[in-house]
């Protein structure tokens, strides 16, 4: 039996959820990141350090989460993926104004 015209597949659905989390994780990751390192009192280095990288790792991958989820994404259900791509952007722009705060 096929799948009626317009209705979408259970695990594409989960998919485009699975990709949003883990873009939204990446971004709150980076923020605890540039947050601890503050509390911490880490001065600035001169040379990037192992928290630099890893911020500079969990960025990276959102262009491409970000492209798997709306290629993944339930489209009948508008709405909620553009509630999901939105809470990615201001997540992403969170992360990158807690670094231009930061001074790092």
């Amino acid at each position: 039996m096929g799948r009626e015209a317009g209705q979408a597949n259970p695990s594409r659905k989960r998919a485009g959820v699975y990709l949003a989390a883990t873009a939204l994780a990446l971004s709150l990751l980076a923020i605890v990141m540039i947050i601890g390192n503050v509390a911490a009192g880490a001065p600035p280095e001169p040379d990037e350090n192992t928290w630099a990288h890893l911020f500079q790792l969990a960025m990276a991958a959102q262009p491409l989460l970000l492209l798997l989820f709306v290629a993944t994404a339930d489209w009948t259900q508008k709405t909620k993926v553009c509630i999901l791509l939105a809470a990615q952007v201001i997540a992403v722009a969170a992360a990158f104004g807690a670094l231009a705060w930061s001074g790092y």
